[in-house]
Protein backbone atom coordinates (compact mmCIF):
# COMPACT_ATOMS: atom_id res chain seq x y z
CA UNK A 1 0.00 0.00 0.00
CA UNK A 2 0.66 3.65 -0.67
CA UNK A 3 0.23 6.82 0.36
CA UNK A 4 0.53 10.39 -0.75
CA UNK A 5 0.11 13.65 1.44
CA UNK A 6 -0.06 17.20 0.57
CA UNK A 7 2.63 19.15 2.65
CA UNK A 8 2.27 22.94 1.93
CA UNK A 9 -1.82 25.02 1.83
CA UNK A 10 -1.63 28.81 1.17
CA UNK A 11 -0.96 30.73 4.41
CA UNK A 12 -4.76 32.17 4.00
CA UNK A 13 -5.60 28.99 4.35
CA UNK A 14 -3.49 27.11 6.89
CA UNK A 15 -6.65 27.19 9.45
CA UNK A 16 -8.66 25.40 6.69
CA UNK A 17 -9.02 21.46 6.89
CA UNK A 18 -9.95 21.16 3.63
CA UNK A 19 -7.02 22.99 2.26
CA UNK A 20 -4.49 20.60 4.09
CA UNK A 21 -5.92 17.67 2.37
CA UNK A 22 -6.55 19.01 -0.60
CA UNK A 23 -5.10 22.00 -3.37
CA UNK A 24 -7.94 24.47 -2.51
CA UNK A 25 -7.25 27.50 -4.63
CA UNK A 26 -8.35 30.78 -6.33
CA UNK A 27 -5.81 31.90 -9.19
CA UNK A 28 -6.04 35.07 -11.40
CA UNK A 29 -4.61 34.10 -14.83
CA UNK A 30 -1.36 33.79 -15.71
CA UNK A 31 -0.81 33.27 -12.33
CA UNK A 32 1.46 30.49 -11.59
CA UNK A 33 1.67 28.10 -7.69
CA UNK A 34 3.75 25.17 -6.43
CA UNK A 35 3.16 22.56 -4.00
CA UNK A 36 5.23 20.05 -2.24
CA UNK A 37 3.48 16.23 -1.86
CA UNK A 38 5.31 13.67 -0.39
CA UNK A 39 4.19 9.91 -1.12
CA UNK A 40 5.02 6.73 1.22
CA UNK A 41 5.82 3.25 0.56
CA UNK A 42 3.69 1.15 3.20
CA UNK A 43 4.41 -2.47 1.85
CA UNK A 44 7.40 -4.77 2.61
CA UNK A 45 8.61 -4.79 -0.61
CA UNK A 46 10.72 -2.28 -3.76
CA UNK A 47 7.68 -0.12 -5.13
CA UNK A 48 8.35 1.66 -8.54
CA UNK A 49 5.66 4.76 -8.30
CA UNK A 50 4.02 7.00 -11.41
CA UNK A 51 3.54 10.61 -10.60
CA UNK A 52 0.89 11.91 -13.15
CA UNK A 53 -2.03 14.51 -13.18
CA UNK A 54 -5.48 13.28 -14.47
CA UNK A 55 -9.38 14.89 -14.99
CA UNK A 56 -11.83 15.09 -12.11
CA UNK A 57 -15.59 16.11 -12.95
CA UNK A 58 -18.25 16.48 -9.44
CA UNK A 59 -21.67 14.84 -10.82
CA UNK A 60 -24.11 13.50 -8.19
CA UNK A 61 -22.72 14.56 -5.55
CA UNK A 62 -19.60 13.04 -5.90
CA UNK A 63 -16.20 13.93 -6.61
CA UNK A 64 -15.78 11.55 -9.90
CA UNK A 65 -12.35 10.57 -10.75
CA UNK A 66 -11.72 10.23 -14.42
CA UNK A 67 -10.07 6.67 -15.68
CA UNK A 68 -6.20 6.23 -16.20
CA UNK A 69 -5.13 9.09 -16.98
CA UNK A 70 -7.78 11.36 -18.52
CA UNK A 71 -6.63 14.68 -19.36
CA UNK A 72 -8.89 17.65 -19.32
CA UNK A 73 -8.32 21.22 -19.60
CA UNK A 74 -6.67 22.02 -15.61
CA UNK A 75 -4.18 18.69 -16.13
CA UNK A 76 -2.71 20.69 -19.05
CA UNK A 77 -1.87 23.50 -16.70
CA UNK A 78 0.05 20.95 -14.32
CA UNK A 79 3.42 19.66 -14.42
CA UNK A 80 5.31 17.43 -11.84
CA UNK A 81 9.29 17.52 -11.19
CA UNK A 82 9.04 13.74 -11.32
CA UNK A 83 7.30 11.34 -13.13
CA UNK A 84 8.25 8.26 -11.44
CA UNK A 85 9.64 7.04 -8.11
CA UNK A 86 11.32 3.93 -6.64
CA UNK A 87 11.00 3.94 -3.08
CA UNK A 88 12.00 0.91 -0.85
CA UNK A 89 10.41 -0.51 2.14
CA UNK A 90 8.85 2.27 4.03
CA UNK A 91 10.59 4.60 2.24
CA UNK A 92 9.67 8.09 1.54
CA UNK A 93 10.09 10.92 -1.09
CA UNK A 94 8.65 14.64 -1.83
CA UNK A 95 7.70 15.88 -5.56
CA UNK A 96 6.39 19.14 -6.46
CA UNK A 97 3.49 20.01 -8.57
CA UNK A 98 3.17 23.68 -10.40
CA UNK A 99 0.11 25.01 -11.80
CA UNK A 100 0.37 27.43 -14.73
CA UNK A 101 -2.69 29.14 -14.97
CA UNK A 102 -2.71 30.80 -18.84
CA UNK A 103 -3.22 34.38 -18.79
CA UNK A 104 -6.05 33.52 -21.75
CA UNK A 105 -7.70 31.47 -18.80
CA UNK A 106 -11.89 32.06 -18.41
CA UNK A 107 -13.19 32.25 -15.26
CA UNK A 108 -14.28 29.35 -13.31
CA UNK A 109 -13.70 26.34 -11.06
CA UNK A 110 -11.89 23.07 -12.69
CA UNK A 111 -10.76 20.08 -10.76
CA UNK A 112 -8.32 17.27 -11.44
CA UNK A 113 -6.01 14.58 -9.11
CA UNK A 114 -2.51 14.37 -8.84
CA UNK A 115 -2.02 10.56 -8.73
CA UNK A 116 0.56 8.19 -7.12
CA UNK A 117 0.04 4.51 -9.03
CA UNK A 118 1.43 1.44 -8.64
CA UNK A 119 0.67 -1.70 -11.21
CA UNK A 120 1.12 -5.18 -9.84
CA UNK A 121 3.21 -7.64 -11.55
CA UNK A 122 1.59 -9.06 -14.79
CA UNK A 123 -0.31 -12.28 -13.95
CA UNK A 124 0.49 -14.94 -16.86
CA UNK A 125 -2.67 -16.32 -16.06
CA UNK A 126 -4.63 -13.80 -16.48
CA UNK A 127 -5.63 -11.03 -19.10
CA UNK A 128 -6.00 -8.20 -16.08
CA UNK A 129 -3.19 -5.72 -13.66
CA UNK A 130 -4.43 -4.87 -10.75
CA UNK A 131 -3.48 -0.88 -10.47
CA UNK A 132 -3.49 1.00 -6.69
CA UNK A 133 -3.46 4.64 -7.00
CA UNK A 134 -4.05 7.38 -4.31
CA UNK A 135 -4.02 11.00 -5.11
CA UNK A 136 -4.57 14.10 -3.42
CA UNK A 137 -7.95 16.16 -5.02
CA UNK A 138 -7.55 19.95 -6.95
CA UNK A 139 -9.95 22.43 -6.56
CA UNK A 140 -8.86 25.49 -8.32
CA UNK A 141 -11.20 28.49 -9.07
CA UNK A 142 -9.91 30.84 -11.60
CA UNK A 143 -10.98 34.49 -12.17
CA UNK A 144 -9.77 37.90 -11.62
CA UNK A 145 -10.20 40.10 -8.02
CA UNK A 146 -10.89 37.86 -4.58
CA UNK A 147 -11.55 34.66 -3.97
CA UNK A 148 -15.58 34.00 -4.63
CA UNK A 149 -17.83 33.10 -1.91
CA UNK A 150 -18.66 29.51 -0.27
CA UNK A 151 -21.68 29.07 1.57
CA UNK A 152 -24.64 26.65 1.88
CA UNK A 153 -28.15 26.23 3.59
CA UNK A 154 -29.46 23.49 5.32
CA UNK A 155 -32.89 22.39 4.10
CA UNK A 156 -35.27 19.59 5.72
CA UNK A 157 -33.97 17.07 7.64
CA UNK A 158 -35.62 13.22 6.40
CA UNK A 159 -35.67 10.59 9.31
CA UNK A 160 -36.05 6.39 7.76
CA UNK A 161 -35.23 3.12 8.80
CA UNK A 162 -33.96 0.73 6.33
CA UNK A 163 -35.59 -2.89 6.06
CA UNK A 164 -33.28 -3.88 9.06
CA UNK A 165 -34.15 -1.22 11.18
CA UNK A 166 -31.29 0.67 11.00
CA UNK A 167 -32.41 4.26 11.32
CA UNK A 168 -30.89 7.44 9.03
CA UNK A 169 -31.14 11.01 8.64
CA UNK A 170 -30.99 12.55 5.03
CA UNK A 171 -30.11 16.17 5.35
CA UNK A 172 -30.73 18.39 2.56
CA UNK A 173 -28.17 20.82 1.79
CA UNK A 174 -28.10 23.92 -1.59
CA UNK A 175 -24.73 25.09 -1.92
CA UNK A 176 -25.07 28.75 -2.32
CA UNK A 177 -21.78 30.00 -3.01
CA UNK A 178 -19.50 29.73 -5.85
CA UNK A 179 -17.42 27.39 -5.01
CA UNK A 180 -17.45 23.55 -4.48
CA UNK A 181 -18.32 22.04 -1.50
CA UNK A 182 -17.07 18.35 0.21
CA UNK A 183 -19.35 18.41 3.43
CA UNK A 184 -18.32 16.55 6.60
CA UNK A 185 -20.37 16.94 9.74
CA UNK A 186 -22.28 15.19 12.71
CA UNK A 187 -25.49 15.29 14.27
CA UNK A 188 -27.03 14.86 17.73
CA UNK A 189 -30.28 13.45 19.17
CA UNK A 190 -31.74 14.93 22.51
CA UNK A 191 -34.97 15.09 24.45
CA UNK A 192 -36.00 11.61 22.90
CA UNK A 193 -38.20 9.40 24.98
CA UNK A 194 -37.07 9.32 28.94
CA UNK A 195 -35.24 12.09 28.04
CA UNK A 196 -32.37 10.00 26.09
CA UNK A 197 -29.68 11.31 24.40
CA UNK A 198 -27.51 9.84 21.76
CA UNK A 199 -24.79 10.93 19.78
CA UNK A 200 -22.91 12.94 18.17
CA UNK A 201 -22.79 11.04 15.01
CA UNK A 202 -20.36 11.35 12.32
CA UNK A 203 -21.99 11.80 8.72
CA UNK A 204 -21.09 9.29 5.67
CA UNK A 205 -18.18 11.39 3.87
CA UNK A 206 -17.99 11.80 0.26
CA UNK A 207 -20.79 14.35 -0.60
CA UNK A 208 -19.34 16.97 -2.95
CA UNK A 209 -21.93 19.85 -4.06
CA UNK A 210 -21.31 22.39 -7.15
CA UNK A 211 -22.11 25.73 -7.17
CA UNK A 212 -25.73 26.84 -7.17
CA UNK A 213 -27.23 22.83 -6.97
CA UNK A 214 -28.68 20.83 -4.20
CA UNK A 215 -27.67 17.65 -2.23
CA UNK A 216 -28.35 15.25 0.72
CA UNK A 217 -25.71 14.24 3.63
CA UNK A 218 -26.17 11.13 5.04
CA UNK A 219 -26.64 9.85 8.84
CA UNK A 220 -26.38 6.64 9.41
CA UNK A 221 -27.82 6.08 13.29
CA UNK A 222 -27.37 2.92 15.74
CA UNK A 223 -30.51 0.02 15.20
CA UNK A 224 -31.52 0.65 19.12
CA UNK A 225 -32.49 4.03 18.99
CA UNK A 226 -36.28 4.34 19.49
CA UNK A 227 -38.93 5.72 17.02
CA UNK A 228 -38.90 9.35 19.28
CA UNK A 229 -39.57 12.35 18.88
CA UNK A 230 -36.63 13.68 19.33
CA UNK A 231 -34.89 16.76 19.03
CA UNK A 232 -31.80 16.61 16.14
CA UNK A 233 -29.03 18.89 15.97
CA UNK A 234 -27.03 19.46 12.38
CA UNK A 235 -23.82 20.64 12.37
CA UNK A 236 -22.23 20.41 9.27
CA UNK A 237 -19.15 22.47 7.13
CA UNK A 238 -16.83 22.44 4.12
CA UNK A 239 -13.28 23.94 5.35
CA UNK A 240 -14.19 26.83 7.20
CA UNK A 241 -17.80 27.29 6.26
CA UNK A 242 -20.29 26.12 8.83
CA UNK A 243 -23.84 25.85 8.94
CA UNK A 244 -26.31 24.12 12.13
CA UNK A 245 -29.52 23.57 12.21
CA UNK A 246 -32.00 22.05 15.08
CA UNK A 247 -35.38 20.35 14.16
CA UNK A 248 -38.06 17.86 16.03
CA UNK A 249 -37.93 14.26 14.29
CA UNK A 250 -39.75 10.76 14.45
CA UNK A 251 -38.33 7.68 13.41
CA UNK A 252 -41.13 5.43 11.50
CA UNK A 253 -40.86 1.85 11.23
CA UNK A 254 -38.47 -0.44 9.66
CA UNK A 255 -38.20 0.16 5.79
CA UNK A 256 -40.28 3.55 5.88
CA UNK A 257 -39.34 6.87 5.31
CA UNK A 258 -40.85 9.43 7.98
CA UNK A 259 -42.00 13.26 8.16
CA UNK A 260 -39.00 15.50 7.62
CA UNK A 261 -38.51 17.73 9.98
CA UNK A 262 -37.99 21.51 9.24
CA UNK A 263 -34.58 23.61 10.27
CA UNK A 264 -37.02 26.35 11.17
CA UNK A 265 -38.46 24.67 14.27
CA UNK A 266 -34.93 25.46 16.26
CA UNK A 267 -37.32 28.64 16.67
CA UNK A 268 -40.10 26.60 18.21
CA UNK A 269 -39.92 27.60 21.71
CA UNK A 270 -39.80 31.17 20.24
CA UNK A 271 -42.54 30.94 18.18
CA UNK A 272 -44.14 29.16 20.51
CA UNK A 273 -43.95 32.00 23.02
CA UNK A 274 -44.73 34.49 20.27
CA UNK A 275 -48.00 32.14 19.11
CA UNK A 276 -49.18 31.96 23.06
CA UNK A 277 -48.75 35.74 23.43
CA UNK A 278 -50.44 36.39 20.16
CA UNK A 279 -53.48 34.23 21.88
CA UNK A 280 -53.42 35.73 25.44
CA UNK A 281 -53.66 39.11 23.16
CA UNK A 282 -56.06 38.11 21.41
CA UNK A 283 -58.75 36.59 24.01
CA UNK A 284 -57.86 40.09 26.11
CA UNK A 285 -59.07 41.88 23.00
CA UNK A 286 -62.08 40.03 22.62
CA UNK A 287 -63.02 40.59 26.10
CA UNK A 288 -62.86 44.61 26.09
CA UNK A 289 -64.76 44.58 22.28
CA UNK A 290 -67.77 42.71 24.02
CA UNK A 291 -67.29 44.77 27.47
CA UNK A 292 -67.51 48.14 24.52
CA UNK A 293 -70.24 46.54 23.33
CA UNK A 294 -72.40 45.69 26.12
CA UNK A 295 -71.29 49.29 27.73
CA UNK A 296 -72.84 51.30 23.87
CA UNK A 297 -76.02 49.05 24.44
CA UNK A 298 -76.85 50.05 28.19
CA UNK A 299 -76.57 53.24 27.30
CA UNK A 300 -78.65 53.05 24.54
CA UNK A 301 -81.11 52.10 26.17
CA UNK A 302 -80.97 54.46 29.18
CA UNK A 303 -80.91 57.30 26.90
Amino acid sequence: MIGIQLLEAPTDRRGDPRALRYIVDHLPPGTVIKRQLLVANKTAKTQRVDLYPAAATIEEERFVFGAARTPNELTSWISLDRETLELEPGGKARFRATITVPPQASAGERYAVIWASVSSAPDPTANVNKIHRVGVRTYLSVGPGGEPPSSFTIGELSPARDTLGVPSVRIAVRNTGERALDLTGSVSLSDGPADLRAGPFDVVDGTTITPGESGTVLAQLPRELPNGPWQIDVALASGQVKESATARITFPDPGRVGEPGSPLSRLGPLWALVAGSLVVGLVVLTGLLLLIRRSRRRTAVSG
